[in-house]
């Protein structure tokens, strides 16, 4: 530590590529918050061929990014600062992720952090016994667990799987790269994402049905990995993959942005996706299907529109004023930069760490790290 800047080192899926995955935004927006702040961080991906291919942020300007080729090669070259950082955080899908855990456990003796940006469904991993990234017995080594997910999941971590000091820590947006571009609007409802089978039945009722019963309207949808066999109405388009750099201006084009959360999401509750704040941040009327916790968020009618069915869709494509949907558009930002940037969110990260040193528990490591391997 110099002064009162932090020296973090962040073991993360990925910086570099957004292609396919939701991590690297949400690092993005967090580290560049924490640059804001004047804290220095490293932070180590694992170089794996899918990634490299699809690098749109290979050399940031907010830290120091560093690729490694496993374990070995991680502990043998990034040992010292690992050892030496203020602060570690382990996020969740890192490849060999428990052998990254248990390697970074037995150099470090200071403050170790987990960031869960999968909550809903790495519970549903160690239910099954499924470790692939997160081992059971190396929850308590963490001296605290921030989720994606707040609300009660938080205390089932602490109460069933023995997580310390479990902390929502949601993704945000950064707010110096999403804001309204100015751009005419091209599309009445558009949604970005990668395809999931779980979502596709949710963004059939709610884009796809919707664009065949408005065949005079123009949706959009962006995102790869979508079967060849989708029936898409002629008036969707499709867009394989869309940079961040592009986002702003992807939303900026739309009347409104639909948001489509996933089953272990929807279940688990209180879990905000990087889109709802990226497209408030842009001016953008949202339309989202249901979870817990997100009218306390965005509250229904007044910063977005929830809807169900179709018909909800179609009439709120067709019936909302221009004045209505730009007071809900207004609404909706004014929460998100108030509460959800980068900037706040990394204010709260470095709180947590206070806390978690005032606490004293990073000397009782050693000890949990032998009991757990024995």
């Amino acid at each position: 530590m110099k002064g009162s800047s932090l020296d973090i080192v962040v073991i993360g899926l990925s910086l570099s590529s957004s292609w396919g995955n939701g991590h690297a935004t949400t690092f993005r927006s967090l580290l560049r918050g924490l640059h804001a702040l004047g804290h220095s961080v490293l932070f180590l991906e694992r170089d794996v061929p899918w990634y490299a291919d699809s690098r749109d942020l290979p050399d940031p300007d907010f830290c120091v990014l560093k690729y490694y080729d496993g374990v070995s090669d991680m502990t043998s070259r990034f040992a010292k600062a690992i050892r030496d950082a203020d602060a570690v955080i382990v996020g969740s899908y890192v490849p060999q992720g428990v052998q990254v855990i248990d390697a970074v456990a037995a150099i470090r003796s200071g403050p170790l952090f987990f960031y869960d940006i999968d909550t809903p469904v790495t519970l549903a991993k160690l239910a099954n016994r499924d470790e692939e990234y997160l081992a059971r017995r190396q929850i308590p080594l963490f001296d605290a667990y921030f989720s994606f997910s707040g609300g009660p999941v938080l205390d089932r971590l602490e109460s069933e799987f023995g997580a310390r000091n479990a902390a929502a820590l949601y993704c945000s947006v950064d707010a110096a790269q999403y804001r309204a571009t100015g751009e005419p609007v091209e599309w009445d409802l558009g949604y970005i994402g990668t395809y999931s089978p779980d979502r596709q039945p949710a963004l059939e009722r709610l884009l796809i049905e919707p664009a065949r019963r408005l065949p005079d309207r123009r949706f959009v949808v962006a995102g790869p990995q979508y079967p060849a066999g989708i029936d898409w109405p002629r008036n969707v388009e499709r867009i394989e993959h869309l940079p961040p750099a592009e986002h702003a201006s992807f939303y900026s084009r739309q009347r409104f942005t639909l948001n489509v959360t996933r089953a272990d999401m929807i279940e688990a509750g209180w879990s905000p996706s990087v889109r709802l704040f990226e497209a408030a941040a842009c001016g953008t009327s949202i339309i989202s299907d249901f979870w817990d916790g997100l009218d306390r968020l965005l509250p229904d009618g007044d910063a977005i529109v929830i809807a169900h069915s179709t018909d909800e869709i179609v009439s709120t494509l067709t019936e909302t004023s221009e004045a209505r949907r730009k007071a809900i558009a207004r609404a909706a930002r004014a929460r998100v930069m108030a509460g959800h940037t980068g900037v706040v969110r990394a204010r709260e990260l470095v709180a947590r760490f206070a806390a978690a040193r005032r606490s004293g528990r990073v000397s009782e490591r050693a000890g949990t790290l032998a009991e757990s391997a024995a």
